[in-house]
């Protein structure tokens, strides 16, 4: 039998007021949310072993999980009514939508395994699955000013990181000494974790676009790519900057300056209305003009959130129509074999009339 724990409270009720009037437009009586991060977003629930249920009526919404969490989604998750199974999740899942009487219900279709799909239509009799793309991805595009405040907090870590290192950092150090430092100092400022393998690329090894850091010892004369971040509360910062240990040589000058012209275009430029790869293009066409082009071999940017990739994506592809609340990096770079390579990167916000940069920390260039 299903045990219920009912809650009065209703957080987070923008988001389930936009997800419940997508379900009803789908003509969905539920969706069944297995990505946990959209489980945080939708519950506040930070662990890991759960799902969500999301009716389209104004009724009931469900958090299932067992009860190694039961007092953590009470605590977190007090606008759900928690249902606890004790033996295998189909069976509740049944059990559920039988007594709710839920007949379509939507599945992640990105999240979703074949395996587990097959499971749901043999082990959940008299309910049709519908896979779709999970809204919430959609919705997460725009942030909200809670949201907003936390990926400034984020930003501001890894800003302070930076600065920190231009103090330490001299010939000698491993690329992953660097590494270590400014991850410890950002878990010391109150970052919960790396936001993903920090890049720490010299000399060379600048070419590579996601070098991670190694037992490389950076040399007076090396170019140094630095690309890293935080999590703060689970939103994400990514910060990149490209020093030169000494004094940079003539053609070291014109290929940064390249660089951070495409960037400041795109800065100077990106607001709402314009499609993502119209912002891409701004710097392509910079980086191109110089006779770059092939050397410019990623997208300029992607949003950053919940997850340090989201939509929507600056890419030559991407035709997402930007819109104020967006958060996005802008990252363009270029890379030349055996010779190194250069990136500058900082986060924006899509604001009504344009956008404003939330990274602070300057463009450093020789230390």
């Amino acid at each position: 039998m299903l045990q219920f724990i009912y809650y009065k409270e209703e957080p987070l009720l923008s988001r389930l007021a936009k997800m419940k009037n997508w379900l009803q437009d789908k003509e969905l009586d539920a969706f069944l949310i297995t990505k946990p991060v959209h489980c945080y977003y939708l519950s506040g629930f930070t662990g890991t072993s759960a799902c969500l249920v999301i009716t389209s009526s104004g009724g009931k919404d469900f958090l299932i999980t067992d009860f190694r969490y039961q007092e953590q989604a009470e605590s977190e998750a007090k606008g759900f009514e928690l249902v606890l199974w004790k033996s295998s999740l189909f069976q509740t899942l049944a059990e559920l939508f039988q007594f709710y009487d839920l007949k379509k219900v939507g599945i992640d279709e990105d999240e979703i395994t074949l395996s587990t799909y097959e499971g749901l239509k043999k082990e959940v009799p008299g309910v049709t699955f519908f896979p779709q793309k999970d809204y919430c991805i959609e919705l997460r595009k725009i942030k909200d000013e809670g949201e907003l405040k936390l990926l400034k907090k984020a930003v501001e870590i890894s800003d302070k990181a930076f600065l920190h290192l231009l103090d330490l950092i001299r010939p000698g150090l491993t690329e992953s000494e660097i590494a270590l430092e400014l991850e410890f100092f950002m878990r010391r400022l109150g970052g919960s974790k790396n936001a993903f393998e920090t890049i720490v690329a010299s000399g060379y090894r600048a070419a590579l676009p996601h070098g991670v850091a190694t037992t490389r010892a950076i040399q007076t004369g090396d170019l140094v790519i630095l690309d890293f971040g935080t999590v703060y509360q689970g939103y994400h910062s990514d910060i990149t900057r490209t020093l030169i240990l000494g004094e940079p040589d003539k053609l070291q000058k014109e290929r940064y300056n390249l660089v951070l012209k495409a960037h400041e275009e795109v800065a100077q430029k990106m607001q709402p209305g314009m499609r993502a790869r119209e912002a891409d293009a701004l710097a392509r066409r910079v980086i191109e003009a110089a006779g770059y082009g092939e050397n410019f071999g990623h997208s300029l940017g992607h949003g950053v959130g919940l997850e340090i990739h989201e939509g929507p994506s600056l890419s030559p592809r991407d035709e997402t129509i930007l819109e104020p609340g967006m958060i996005v990096t802008v990252e363009p770079g270029i890379y030349i074999s055996g010779w190194g390579g250069i990136r500058l990167e900082d986060m924006y916000v899509i604001t009504p009339g344009g956008c404003e940069r939330l990274t602070k920390s300057p463009k450093v260039f020789n230390v």
